[in-house]
């Protein structure tokens, strides 16, 4: 009897072993990455400049992502998928919504000033779906002794491609208007109390975590980008504060007999502010390359005539699928280091105070992934998921555990709205999020197969 509980005992050990070096492994090699590019873009070494990893995100964002999203989404899809993946999308807006009322609890318990309240709320809301993610599965899934069966990379990738359109809709529309410039902070700094001199739009010193996730973000400002566009229509602003901002008719002048004048006159005030709104909502940049190449996955993916001419071993065109995938190969290293490019250029000097920081990185990085892990578990009692699907419910985990998006960044310079906060916090949340990331993984290791 004793003999057979210490062998039990010892095959145990020998069991969580290999269970908790699975799960360190696939960090380590990330974190290597990430230190790598830290020191090649250390001020102090400064052996590769800052325009080179410019140059490089723009490439991850422009060639490397939509390869790896169209060569893995798109072999892996079909109709029958879709109808039953639908709870991926519909987890990122769960994820999005707990996430709210978690900032919404870190702005009433840390009280951040009034100006950064609903900073504090979409920074804890909003995590990294995206890059991140897909860099976690591709290094879990290069182990030998991955636990997520065969073709763990393709179904992988296919899952965080899925997701990654609601979360693109989301930040160009609601976190958009939610990084409105506050209307008191704009009218302080128009009565000239304060103006910044502003930067040429090619400066090289511009941050890196700006353009990390959104190159040539500087050509995609507006005539109202900048301002508090939302409150001047929506609120009633004095006379003095509504001659700063551009003419923008929302009363419907009917002296003209255009059709626009016609509409304006039939609709009412609050339907002709909301439409005003909406006119004024970067809608269109959502067709960015990853989401061009997720739509062309799909619809090559779901359509067996195209499939069979662009994906497998004898297509006619697998030539071209196989060149997508040597380039897509470069995608994990490359984000990888352009992290540790962005983490070498350390915090900005932040008004956002210690005590929100902290909240804020709390609340992201270990309370969210928590109310992740019972949403997920109740999902799969539910019978929601994907029957016996290690990788399906890991990756609806990780939607919870990431750091805030580095997209949030490029919106908050976009939107001249908390810039130097942003670029401060998405440190601080990136570096804690190496060792939180490892607590979790372990731990979703430990939890999956009992979901």
């Amino acid at each position: 009897m004793i003999r057979y509980l210490a062998e039990f005992y010892k095959n145990d050990m020998k069991s969580n072993s290999e269970d908790l070096l699975s799960a360190i492994l696939p960090l380590m090699k990330l974190l290597s990455l990430t230190v790598i590019g830290l020191f090649l873009a250390h001020p102090k070494t400064q052996i590769i400049p800052r325009a080179t990893f410019k140059l490089l995100s723009k490439l991850v964002f422009a060639l490397f992502l939509p390869c790896l999203i169209f060569t893995e989404l798109g072999e892996s899809i079909t109709i029958d998928s879709i109808a039953r993946w639908w709870f991926i999308p519909v987890n990122v807006l769960i994820s999005t919504f707990v996430g709210c009322l978690l900032g919404l609890l870190v702005v009433i318990i840390c009280r951040p000033p009034p100006e950064y309240q609903r900073f504090t709320i979409v920074m804890t809301a909003f995590g990294n779906t995206g890059n991140l993610c897909l860099a976690i599965v591709g290094s879990v899934c290069h182990t030998s002794n991955s636990p997520f069966g065969p073709h763990c990379h393709s179904r992988g990738v296919a899952y965080v491609s899925f997701a990654q359109w609601v979360a693109v809709i989301l930040v160009y529309t609601l976190v958009y208007h939610m990084m409105e410039p506050p209307l008191q902070f704009y009218e302080v700094l128009e009565e000239g109390t304060e103006i910044e001199e502003q930067r040429p739009v090619n400066d090289i010193s511009r941050p890196l975590l700006i353009e990390a996730e959104w190159p040539g973000i500087e050509e995609k400002e507006t005539e109202h980008s900048k301002t508090p566009f939302i409150a001047r229509i929506f609120n009633s602003i004095s006379s003095r504060s509504t001659s700063t901002f551009p003419d923008i008719d929302i009363n419907g002048d009917t002296s003209g007999s255009s059709p626009m004048s016609i509409r304006c006159l039939a609709e009412p005030r609050v339907v002709r502010k909301i439409r005003i709104v909406a006119e004024q909502t970067p809608i269109q940049h959502i067709l960015q390359p990853p989401t061009i190449a997720s739509l062309l996955a799909i619809i090559v993916g779901t359509v067996p005539q195209l499939k069979s001419y662009v994906f497998g071993y004898d297509a006619p065109l697998s030539f071209i699928t196989d060149s997508l995938q040597i380039l897509a190969g470069a995608m994990v290293p490359s984000v990888m280091l352009i992290l540790g490019g962005m983490l070498a250029e350390g915090p900005n000097d932040s008004k956002l105070g210690l005590r929100t920081t902290i909240g804020i990185i709390v609340a992201r990085l270990l309370v969210l992934p928590l109310l992740g892990i019972g949403i997920v578990t109740l999902a799969s009692k539910l019978d929601l998921l994907v029957a016996d699907d290690a990788m399906y419910r890991f990756v609806l985990l990780l939607q919870y555990t990431t750091p805030s998006a580095i997209l949030l960044g490029a919106i908050a310079s976009l939107r001249s709205y908390a810039v130097r906060e942003a670029s401060a916090l998405l440190f601080w949340q990136h570096l804690f999020a190496l060792f939180s990331l490892s607590l979790y993984v372990v731990v979703y290791f430990k939890l999956l197969p009992a979901m």
